[in-house]
């Protein structure tokens, strides 16, 4: 498929998605978050990749979030169709089957910032900020992914205040796993993504599974939910399969 608003690469078993609007600080118009969705699909039935990482063109920003432009040119019934299938665009990056990282090189506001919080990892430098907008241009988003990062009072106080978090205070409250230089801010998303194409996918993605269906559920209900998949769905490799290198390294093969 040719890509207009999007690049997609693919390295070392790593895919690799730059949204492709500079010249708008990558917002997200209706073709880019449709071409989005059709790239991640493509990459979740490619089995040569292991994760997914997403990133922004240009030096100023992973995106500015929603197209504004777009959207007050259209009709309310345009924008409903717009809204669903962006609630469904949203819902399928989140639960998607394999990992994901963002490389924020920029600033993350409003429905990019929600796309942000809804990866599994995050990793920004000295030019990321995150804004979660909605409460102050009369809409609502992010209020079920944030308060699984960064806890209640906080996702509270930012959903609420719609003021910006600068990159030392989103690592510090755990809305970024690294902090890092921006010129090392995409290497570092793809050398973890590196790290977890080297394990056993069907592990990866099987605990990524079981992590999603365990929000919600008590103590014990997630402990029974990981011994079933134990038992059935996520059974372990063999020992001598498993323990392959280790035991080459003993001379014991």
């Amino acid at each position: 498929m040719a890509y207009e608003t999007i690049v997609v690469e693919q390295r070392d078993g790593v895919g690799l998605i730059t949204l492709n609007r500079p010249d708008v600080l990558n917002a997200l118009s209706t073709q880019l978050l449709g071409e989005l969705d059709a790239a991640l699909a493509a990459f979740e039935r490619d089995d040569a990749v292991a994760c997914v990482v997403l990133t922004g063109a240009g030096d100023r920003a992973f995106s500015a979030g929603a197209d504004i432009h777009e959207m007050i040119g259209l009709s309310e019934e345009e924008q409903r169709r717009r809204n669903e299938r962006r609630n469904v665009y949203v819902w399928r990056l989140a639960d998607y089957g394999k990992p994901t990282i963002g490389a924020l090189n920029g600033l993350a506001y409003g429905g990019a910032a929600l796309m942000v919080s809804s990866l599994d990892l995050r990793i920004g430098c000295e030019r990321t900020k995150l804004r979660y907008l909605g409460a102050s241009y009369g809409r609502v988003n992010s209020t079920w992914t944030l308060p699984l990062l960064v806890g209640w009072p906080m996702a509270k106080e930012l959903l609420f205040t719609g003021r910006v978090v600068e990159a030392d205070e989103a690592v510090r409250i755990g809305l970024l796993n690294r902090l890092v230089p921006s010129e090392r801010v995409l290497d570092t998303a793809l050398e973890l993504g590196g790290m977890i194409a080297k394990n056993d996918q069907r592990m990866v993605q099987g605990i990524k599974r079981l992590l999603h269906r365990g929000v919600g559920l008590g103590y014990a209900e997630r402990a029974h939910l990981e011994a079933e998949a134990r038992e059935t769905w996520l059974r372990p490799v063999p020992p001598r399969e498993g323990f392959r290198d280790f035991l080459a390294r003993k001379g014991r093969e």
